[in-house]
């Protein structure tokens, strides 16, 4: 119930994807995307994204562009590629590409993060963690168990597979499988979003709420320890399988046809097959931005 409690009270979007709305248009004030037309945007304030891992120091957010095209078929949406299989009423069911979001913690330049201006210390590699100043009269394997050698580099990767959008009543429904493209890893993710949003004269909400499963290859690849950064902790954490829990909010106060107010927020609950890892120190990732938004 604890978790369940901060995943209500936690918060962030930086990229909300753009439904097509059930109106036959898209006007001023509508979520819509036209077809063959460049939909392209910049959000500029602050913000802030935390990273799980030990000695990385968290993501400043000053700058949050979207850039998105959709013809009759085939799309491009911040950096991702797609084609469209079947479009009706109450359903979509799409070809995609997306990128690992684990990886964003590890190298700051990641496709992940493309999109998030601002200078920071975040650092390539981590940092050796700190020896115990005194390790007399406690476990032998005290300080083999925290010092760590370099880590090996996480390297990124394109995922590649299909989703669907059910439209309801009560909101839109997400679920995607993606298997890594490049066979860095050979693992696949699985996603289900529950999406709701409500649109009160120049306000727009939008609540999220999502379950992400990893395959044990993602875990082990990402979060897994290497014989050559610590020979204890290679032997004893297993990597697993694991579902990641979050929720998501976004507020917009439409000014004009092209500036707006917003606000994005966004709250993981690391699963407990990952924060267990040696290489992390928090069990949440969490991120916020607020800002003023031009769209061109």
């Amino acid at each position: 119930m604890k978790k369940l409690n901060l995943i209500l009270l936690s918060a962030t979007l930086l990229c909300t994807p753009l439904f097509a709305s059930e109106q036959n248009s898209c006007g001023e004030y509508s979520e819509c995307i036209a077809i063959d037309r460049w939909d392209i945007g910049i959000a500029a304030g602050y913000g802030e994204r935390s990273n799980p891992l030990k000695d990385y120091d968290d993501i400043p957010i000053y700058l949050a562009p979207t850039i998105a095209y959709y013809g009759d078929s085939w799309f491009f949406d911040n950096g991702n590629f797609g084609y469209t299989l079947a479009e009706q009423e109450k359903y979509t069911v799409n070809l995609v590409t997306s990128f690992s979001a684990d990886s964003a913690f590890f190298y700051r330049w990641d496709p992940s993060n493309i999109f998030i201006a601002g200078t920071n210390s975040f650092k390539q590699q981590v940092s050796a963690m700190p020896m115990l100043a005194d390790s007399s009269g406690k476990d032998k394997h005290s300080a083999s168990k925290t010092v760590f050698n370099e880590l090996e580099t996480r390297h990124f990767t394109l995922l590649g597979g299909a989703e669907a959008f059910i439209y309801t009543r009560a909101g839109i429904i997400n679920l995607s499988l993606a298997h890594d493209m490049f066979n860095v890893h050979q693992g696949t993710e699985a996603k289900v979003k529950w999406l709701y949003n409500v649109a009160i004269e120049q306000w727009k909400f939008e609540l999220a709420a999502i379950m992400n499963w990893k395959s044990e290859e993602i875990v082990d690849y990402y979060y897994g320890v290497r014989p050559s950064e610590n020979i204890y902790w290679s032997e004893h954490f297993d990597a697993k399988s694991a579902i990641n829990l979050g929720m998501e909010f976004t507020s917009q106060f439409v000014m004009t046809e092209h500036w707006e107010l917003v606000f994005l927020a966004r709250y993981t609950d690391i699963a407990d097959e990952i924060a267990d890892s040696p290489l992390l120190n928090e069990r949440y990732s969490s991120t916020f931005f607020v800002g003023t938004a031009y769209r061109f």
